[in-house]
């Protein structure tokens, strides 16, 4: 959480740190690494304010051979796990403050959150977001309460702009960074799950640019139990976590994908507090691949009925993608941080999962354009226990021999193997089928 506009000042009993005279100076000049005191009072404070999540026996520890336990972070009413951060900040802030209101610039999970506890503690918010913004995101963060202001076509005019409005109007100007205030907020999560699943082993958080959640939590897992393993995820496309580690400041990977399946884990937005807590605390950081991420989701909304997005599936992305052999038979805990996908989106990532998961098939085929012969292929694809999905027949473009017609079709399969015997059934019949790798 970065604060702009007598930040010290108005956070000073919260973070216990000396004002500095520049009214712009970031928080993380003058935090110093939480402790655990620190989300014991986060905890205490935020407690009738957010929901205390299951962490859930999952149905998914037998095809992983582990204990899975899931903290549905996502079942927030904002559906994230930002607001633990975000309300303990507004309820620090003094009246006076709070009265005047505050500012935020992104459509981000973070931006829902002001606007949803902002409301309820009474506090003025406003929303500045670039044109391009879906109609979806602008609805909620006005039914959450917050007054929303379209402006500009990207990201850096809506903040300019809400700098300006802040200035001018005395509204505080909120942008997600890593204060000790928000990251006691966000460490809260590990608190809960250690009450919840007594002898873990290990526990699996995402990372990327975003690891504030991770940095917090293993902030209190590890005073509570040092032996516990921390473990962050990152995806492979933007590895910035273990490239900030490795050169011991933040980086700027030039690599960030901006598109709106990533989320909050693409981009850079942590600073030295949560980089310290995590190089000092967290024990390994992995990265997944886009394909572990949509087959990740693919799981959760079978076996769990949990619809999440990337952020909200990386975790599990992990198991999924068996970057952690080391815990297999042991008791895990996986954050199951965020589920704010949109529509489009979510329809696209199943039908590209299924694929992933050897489930849906295409395949070509040249058949004699003759009666009887389309309900042969057919009979095949009943004896095969395969649903059709589409069927499409070609005649005028056929390059083989007059009279024929080639058949494309998608199916749908129960898994790999079942693919496979469908594969064998329909060479044995028509030898030049081919099939549409993935």
């Amino acid at each position: 959480m970065k604060i702009v506009k007598r930040n010290e000042e108005l956070l000073r009993d919260a973070l216990s740190c000396i004002p500095q005279p520049s009214s712009r100076t970031s928080l993380t000049s003058c935090n110093k690494l939480i402790r655990f005191e620190d989300i014991s009072a986060a905890a205490f404070k935020i407690q009738y304010g957010v929901q205390k999540t299951p962490c859930m026996y999952s149905r998914l520890s037998k095809q992983y051979g582990m204990d899975i336990y899931l903290k549905k972070e996502f079942l927030q009413y904002t559906g994230s796990v930002k607001e633990r951060g975000v309300l303990y900040l507004l309820m620090s802030l003094p009246q006076e403050q709070q009265r005047k209101g505050v500012i935020v610039a992104s459509d981000s999970n973070f931006s829902m959150a002001v606007a949803h506890h902002a409301s309820e503690l009474r506090v003025p918010a406003f929303v500045v977001v670039p044109g391009s913004t879906a109609p979806a995101r602008v609805r909620l963060c006005r039914d959450y309460g917050a007054l929303v202001i379209s402006y500009g076509a990207a990201n850096k005019d809506a903040q300019v702009h809400a700098r300006r409005l802040a200035q001018e109007n005395g509204y505080l100007y909120l942008e997600e960074e890593d204060s000790a205030v928000y990251l006691s907020g966000l460490g809260t999560v590990g608190l809960e799950m250690y009450e919840q699943v007594p002898r873990l082993d290990a526990v699996i958080f995402p990372a990327g640019g975003h690891c504030g959640l991770l940095a917090g939590s293993a902030a209190a897992l590890k005073h509570l139990n040092p032996n516990i393993s921390v473990i962050g995820v990152e995806s492979e496309s933007f590895p910035v976590l273990q490239q900030s580690l490795k050169a011991g400041h933040p980086t700027d990977d030039q690599a960030c994908n901006n598109h709106h399946f990533y989320g909050d884990v693409s981009g850079v937005c942590f600073g030295s507090n949560s980089l310290q807590l995590t190089g000092k605390l967290v024990d390994k950081v992995v990265a997944v691949r886009e394909e572990d991420i949509l087959i990740s989701m693919l799981r959760l909304l079978e076996y769990e009925r949990a619809t999440v997005d990337a952020e909200g599936a990386i975790g599990l992305a992990a198991l999924v993608a068996g970057k952690l052999p080391e815990l297999k038979g042991k008791r895990v805990a996986v954050v199951i941080c965020s589920g704010n996908l949109e529509l489009h989106l979510l329809q696209q990532c199943i039908a590209r999962a299924l694929t992933l998961d050897n489930r849906v098939c295409r395949f070509s085929l040249v058949i004699s354009d003759c009666p009887g012969d389309m309900s042969k292929l057919l009979e095949i694809l009943a004896r095969e226990e395969a649903r059709v999905l589409d069927i499409k027949q070609e005649r005028t473009f056929v390059t083989s021999e007059l009279f024929t017609v080639e058949v494309i079709c998608t199916v749908e399969t129960r898994d790999k193997m079942h693919t496979a015997q469908l594969r064998n059934a329909l060479l044995e019949r028509y030898p030049t089928t081919a099939w549409t790798e993935r």
